[in-house]
């Protein structure tokens, strides 16, 4: 009983949990994931053939589907990555975030609060679950604010954060009501290889391949702290693994950075590939704003590197110019992935 369930083991950062674990550990992985636009089969797909991985297909929405895949493998761990992502999107459809985030979570603690009281009592005392969410979930900092602890308030400002909030108060409902063996983590914004085109960071680099507007919201001001997603995935796995049950840890990259300065240094890549071109910051338009956006995300993560040995590996300009030349690299992919999901198109504007 050393398994590892995923759920959202095919989006961005559950396939970099997968990758991780895949190159660290010698554990069974069991993915579980809806497979919808946002889903990314080939980011591991060199590990279809491998025995220790499986891919089951299916929503955490179905109960009866997740409870009998867990019967099936006999996880040790889950790890509950599957939710709807994009702010904008949240904007835009808000009841398929409440559906997934919040309707979706509840079963998934149900689904392993049955089979967790109905193991034996040594493998009890393995089991449990650990659930992944946003720092978004504490709301907005003004500049001169500290940054997110463990134990900031709540007070989230979109249907995205709403929902994952709302999921975060589930889980740990559940652990005290129900005694579920529960930890939890927040995370700050990610970055990296196989990101959907839609956020940020690959958006403004596909968009600058093609000299493209690159569209900045309002006066580009509002301030991020950025984490790459391989250190993401390493901290998953020890707050997993070791963290303290009934416990949260935040994680972040140590990295803030205003989306401004976050285009401006993505054209300074560009144009370092793109010699023979204007410069690429020519490109930037400042567009209407997000309704609602927070001004500012930061995360203290003290906890997690002192009770649990983890920091960043990454500095933000290594893993940017990195994460930039990737999808130069991969060009092939992102173009087939914003032909399938007929990206592109401006989202999140409340119309």
């Amino acid at each position: 009983m050393d398994s590892v369930l995923i759920t959202g083991g095919l989006g961005f950062i559950g396939s970099a949990v997968v990758r991780h674990l895949m190159a660290t550990t010698d554990r069974e992985l069991i993915v579980v994931d809806a497979v919808t636009y946002a889903a990314m089969p080939e980011a591991v797909a060199e590990f279809e053939a491998q025995e220790r991985y499986n891919f089951e297909r299916g929503d955490i929405c179905d109960y009866d589907l997740f409870r009998r895949l867990l019967d099936k493998y006999k996880p040790a761990i889950v790890m509950h990555l599957a939710a709807e992502s994009h702010v904008d999107r949240s904007i835009d459809g808000p009841g398929k975030f409440v559906q997934t985030n919040v309707v979706g979570t509840v079963q998934v603690l149900q689904a392993c609060r049955s089979y967790y009281e109905a193991l034996p009592a040594a493998r009890r005392s393995a089991f449990r679950l650990h659930h992944i969410s946003t720092d978004e979930v504490f709301g907005s900092l003004q500049s001169q604010d500290p940054a997110f602890t463990e134990t900031s308030r709540y007070d989230p400002r979109s249907p995205y954060s709403a929902s994952k909030a709302a999921s975060d108060h589930f889980v740990r409902a559940w652990g005290e009501t129900y005694g579920l063996p529960v930890v939890l983590s927040n995370c700050s914004n990610n970055y990296g290889p196989w990101q959907f085109p839609e956020k940020l960071i690959p958006l403004m680099i596909a968009n600058g391949v093609d000299q493209n507007p690159l569209p900045v919201y309002g006066t580009g001001e509002n301030v991020r702290d950025w984490l790459h997603v391989e250190d993401h995935a390493e901290a998953l796995w020890r707050v997993a693994s070791r963290g303290q049950l009934g416990e949260s840890y935040n994680v972040g990259g140590a990295s803030e950075r205003s989306n401004l300065e976050v285009v401006e240094a993505i054209c300074g890549v560009l144009d370092q590939a793109f010699p023979d071109r204007p410069p690429h910051k020519s490109l930037i338009e400042f567009v209407t704003d997000r309704p609602g956006h927070d001004f500012r995300y930061a995360v203290n993560f003290d906890r997690i590197r002192t009770e649990l040995g983890w920091q960043p590996r990454h500095t933000f300009e290594r893993g940017l110019a990195e994460t930039v030349h990737w999808y130069l690299d991969n060009e092939a992919w992102w173009r087939s992935v914003l032909e399938r999901t007929k990206g592109g198109k401006r989202l999140g504007l409340a119309t």
